[in-house]
């Protein structure tokens, strides 16, 4: 199964199990990437959010024209800052960022109950590695790659690139099928 991409510079479809890696300055404003990444050629997709609570995802997700319909949200922040949570089925929780298994078993079982063309946007590795470890996040992008794969479905995978060293940036880099480069100035370069 292909997928539609409406990012510019990149190809045009991408096939099912397509895992994009967005690398961007801390500063950068991935929301519009982001967004179009999720409102094209989807029925269903999932936000999986260790960057910003549930309540600050649907709010993006709003103000882009995102059909929150098709929308699902992982809230891993809420529970351990102890914010106020509202359960529902397009709302959900781990106990804390750094809960590698049950952010991967989340997915898995998004991924199972849902039909049809489902995308993931993980915002941020960066993020999971700050509180879980680097290779810790390295090994959750391959356990979730591996679900893309398995489910023909797509991701979109956010890193700062400010906060890790080279080295790692380039092990992230080398899982992805593709690359979307984000400047300071908005613009983009692109690795397929």
């Amino acid at each position: 199964m292909d997928y539609t991409l409406e990012i510019e510079e990149t190809p045009t479809t991408v096939p099912g199990g397509t895992g994009i890696l967005l690398l961007h300055p801390s500063t950068g404003e991935t929301d519009r990437i982001d967004t179009d990444f999720l409102k094209t050629d989807t029925d269903h997709f999932l936000v999986v959010s260790t960057r910003t609570t549930a309540r600050e995802a649907k709010q993006k997700l709003e103000y882009y024209d995102v059909d929150e319909d098709r929308a699902e949200i992982l809230d891993t922040l809420s529970i351990e800052h102890g914010y106020s949570r509202r359960q529902s089925d397009s709302v959900h929780y781990v106990a804390a960022p750094d809960d590698v298994d049950g952010i991967v078993d989340h997915i898995d079982g998004f991924l199972d109950a849902h039909d049809g063309k489902l995308r993931i946007s993980f915002d941020s590795v960066t993020e999971l590695a700050y509180y879980a470890g680097d290779e810790e996040a390295l090994d959750a992008v391959d356990r979730i790659l591996e679900l893309l794969a398995a489910y023909d479905a797509v991701g979109l995978f956010h890193v700062s690139e400010d906060p890790h060293d080279p080295e790692l940036v380039e092990r992230f880099r080398e899982r992805f099928d593709g690359v979307i480069d984000l400047d300071e100035d908005g613009s983009i370069d692109v690795d397929f």
